[in-house]
């Protein structure tokens, strides 16, 4: 049908009719009246769920994590000026996390452009450094294309966030126009070729570890890069913040690349004479700033399998280079023909004593011992909980002590973003209803998005908030002991009554104060119909799970 004889609509029911083309299951969003042709056409999009959130970071957090949870790309839906630059924070760990996401942004009408109008932002200048695309739309008609680009580019490659600027009165304005299709998926394989180089490489090595992570792993694709670990018996490790990529059971996993890691694992990587990197950038915490694998040309050969062609010699120059998504060379990987006895089977079962002793916890200062916390959460959450958490030193317990295992994900920012744990957990809950989901935040990042408590209220979601609270920030006093000693300042915090704020939204709340008190609130929190915020009040002296403040103050004499 030509678009003459199609009937007319407003750019903003163009724009919800272009989402509901992409399947898009839910928007979150911070109303403005930049964009109420949109909201009046999200009145009659029944497929489409509206979350309404309470500050523009916190939306775009849970569209971001939404879509790595679900492998669909978020769409947020924010207003001009305030709203939008708000919203960078998101933004930015989709861009750094490689997480497909659309941003939606109401403009000023286009009469009012390039004259600082009220809240006037150029977003092509503001955005264009994050994203990986920005373009503002001057005519309705042109709707369909520019979203259904916006799609494409925001999940081939690398997948980014892209940035869609509405100016209100193309949203008023009435076009006839066809809807374009739901985009293209596009996924890179590897050569058949590139997978005989994997196996050549691997039989000339000696001891070789594989750094695995990445998103859209499916039943089939994990079960192909086990598969492939035991026929080679091969070293298994996650990189940083991607623990859920390979079940912590399997003896052939080793442990986590990233901060505080392992010292024992860390060895072997420096020693190793082969690393393949499986869905990873190698980026600076993987890599400990760039020291783990000498820059440009490591020492160990290195094979770089991502799917983006232009991240592959980006950084680090490799041996073997595959453009190919990591689940996709998983599925060829797991035919490669092994040897029978490959000469590093033995560093793989020492690797994995040296993990579970790495794991099992120990002593620590104060009433609340966070290891013995995360191994209690490890006992009692289920076999596909989603565990979130944000930014902090307290993720270092959660990462060390706890094991994703069965069918459990993570929702973290590799990215180190504060505030990142609380909108993670709204966005899974709403993705995956009826599956556990449990948030594990420090005080001061549960404070950069708290205001979302209320947006977990008002959907009626069951999530475990777990705050640490040790009264201050952690992270950066941990580096004004080390770097600047006896000269520690502003990183104390005076927190509000956490469980008073639960309360405040009608949460449930418990405080823990003891070790033992922490599984009985926990198996109530997971029975309850709603949410429930568990307070840890823990010493400031535990604050590492590798060093204690006097640890750090000895070290620095």
């Amino acid at each position: 049908m030509s678009p003459s004889n199609l009937p007319a609509r407003s750019g903003g029911k163009i724009l919800i009719d272009a989402l509901v083309q992409q399947k898009v299951s839910h928007i979150f969003c911070v109303p403005g009246e930049s964009f109420l042709a949109a909201l009046d056409a999200l009145h009659d999009a029944s497929a489409i769920t509206t979350v309404i959130c309470r500050q523009e970071g916190g939306a775009a957090m849970m569209a971001e994590a939404m879509a790595k949870l679900t492998g669909e790309p978020g769409v947020c839906f924010v207003t001009r000026g305030p709203g939008a630059t708000n919203a960078s924070s998101g933004i930015h760990v989709a861009a750094q996390d490689s997480t497909p996401m659309v941003l939606l942004i109401g403009q000023v009408a286009t009469d009012a452009l390039s004259r600082e109008a009220f809240q006037e932002i150029d977003y092509t200048r503001f955005y264009g450094a994050i994203a990986k695309h920005v373009e503002q739309v001057y005519d309705a008609a042109r709707l369909p294309e520019i979203m259904s680009r916006a799609f494409h580019t925001a999940c081939n490659g690398r997948p980014g966030p892209v940035v869609v600027v509405l100016p209100e009165d193309v949203l008023r304005e009435s076009a006839s126009v066809a809807d374009v299709p739901r985009r293209r998926v596009l996924n890179g394989v590897p050569s058949p070729e590139d997978i005989q180089s994997v196996g050549r490489l691997l039989r000339a090595a000696k001891h070789p570890l594989v750094i695995a992570g990445g998103r859209n792993w499916n039943q089939v694709s994990r079960a192909a890069l086990h598969q492939f670990a035991q026929n080679w018996r091969l070293p298994i490790a996650a990189a940083w913040r991607y623990h859920d990529v390979f079940d912590h059971s399997d003896p052939h996993y080793v442990g986590d690349v990233g901060i505080g890691m392992n010292p024992g694992l860390e060895g072997a990587l420096k020693t190793s004479d082969l690393v393949i990197a499986l869905g990873v950038r190698l980026g600076e915490m993987t890599t400990k700033g760039y020291t783990r694998l000498q820059v440009p040309l490591p020492e160990q050969k290195l094979i770089h399998i991502f799917q983006s062609p232009e991240e592959l010699g980006r950084v680090y120059y490799p041996e073997l280079a595959i453009a190919s998504g990591a689940p996709q060379a998983a599925l060829a990987l797991a035919e490669l023909e092994a040897p029978a006895n490959p000469a590093w089977a033995d560093d793989t079962g020492r690797l994995r004593e040296d993990y579970l002793k790495w794991t099992t916890p120990g002593a620590a200062p104060g009433p609340v011992n966070l290891a013995e916390v995360m191994a209690t959460l490890d006992a009692i959450a289920a076999e596909d909980a989603i565990v979130c958490n944000g930014a902090g030193n307290n993720t270092g317990w959660l990462h060390r002590f706890f094991r994703f295992s069965g069918d459990r994900r993570q929702l973290a920012p590799t990215s180190g973003s504060m505030g990142y744990g609380l909108p993670a957990a709204i966005g899974a809950a709403l993705a995956c209803p009826g599956r556990q989901v449990i948030t594990i935040v420090g005080d001061g990042d549960l404070q950069m998005t708290s205001q979302e408590l209320a947006t977990l209220a008002q959907h009626n979601l069951a999530v475990v908030v777990i705050v640490v609270n040790n009264a201050m920030f952690g992270t950066i006093r941990m580096h004004q002991e080390m770097h600047y000693p006896g000269r520690t300042s502003n990183t104390d915090l005076r927190n509000p009554d956490f469980c008073a704020l639960a309360g405040a939204h009608g949460l449930a709340s418990a405080r823990v104060t003891q070790t033992d008190e922490f599984a009985p609130a926990l198996r109530q929190a997971l029975a309850a119909t709603g949410s429930t915020l568990i307070e840890l009040v823990t010493d400031a002296e535990a604050i590492s799970h590798t060093a204690t403040l006097s640890d750090l103050r000895a070290r620095s004499r």
